[in-house]
């Protein structure tokens, strides 16, 4: 048996589809070139449509097939034009990685209702409702991988992140109840939870709290069993694990990608 040959094919994703929310930036950028590298056709949403065209100039340069649409994922008519729009290109969807979320940092007396809203509708409503329109598409190829973005926080509690912590909890669970309901379409749903990322979110979780992102507060990021901060190649090796052939029998489950911050 070749077994580098059967290994590359378990990973492969050559002619697989995959949208990734949040993804001019990131993790949702991170993951999209490493699957982008395995072969996968790549749809990016992102709200941010001036970051997000640089991103697919940047693609270009290296041959990837990859596409950005503007996407609001509190918006269900946007949510529901990126499915069909991404059906009618490539006639499929085999992975979505529901990734866009955003931070803000408070406790339940300082937070504001509109906040509250804010990041629930971004990060727990967005999964939901690129879900409900992708989901229909995978059944017509047979099956397909959804992966949430969930956080160490999906497990415990934060300081000053009421809102973070409900809505990554409330990924936890609906990921559980998706993979219930789905799993007779041979979908699967799993979340991936990271720790802290080296990414423009951390360091506006950072500012919002009075710190700095330099090398020290990085350094006390890092303080955990592995002892360093994390990167958006560490998730998006575990996203491509979970999109893969190599999990096929995996769904309702949670990774934990945090160097053993929580352990």
């Amino acid at each position: 048996m070749d077994i580098s040959k059967n290994a590359t094919k378990l990973l492969s994703l050559e002619g697989k589809v995959a949208i990734i929310s949040g993804g001019a930036s990131g993790i949702g950028l991170g993951t999209a070139k490493r699957l982008a590298e395995l072969g996968a056709n790549i749809i990016l949403l992102d709200i941010n449509e001036k970051l997000g065209q640089q991103v697919v100039e940047e693609f270009k340069d290296y041959g990837e097939n990859v596409q950005f649409f503007k996407c609001d994922v509190t918006n269900k008519v946007d949510c529901q034009n990126a499915a069909d729009r991404t059906f009618e290109i490539h006639g499929r969807i085999d992975i979505l990685f529901n990734n866009a979320g955003i931070a803000i940092r408070k406790n339940a007396v300082d937070l504001e209702p509109e906040e509250w809203d804010l990041a629930l509708n971004v990060s727990l409503k967005g999964q939901y409702l690129l879900s409900k329109y992708v989901i229909p598409y995978m059944k017509k190829n047979g099956g397909g991988s959804i992966i949430n973005t969930g956080s160490g926080w999906s497990l415990k509690g934060g300081e000053n992140a009421v809102s973070y912590c409900a809505m990554k909890g409330g990924t936890l669970n609906m990921t559980r109840a998706m993979c219930i309901d789905h799993g007779k379409d041979n979908i699967r749903v799993n979340t991936v939870c990271p720790g802290d990322i080296d990414t423009p979110m951390l360091k506006s979780e950072c500012e919002q709290l009075g710190g700095v992102y330099d090398e020290k507060y990085k350094a006390e990021c890092a303080n955990r069993p592995i002892s360093r901060l994390g990167t958006v190649e560490d998730v998006a090796n575990v996203v491509l694990f979970l999109a893969s052939d190599m999990s096929t029998w995996i769904t309702g489950a949670h990774i934990v990608v945090d160097g053993g911050g929580i352990a």
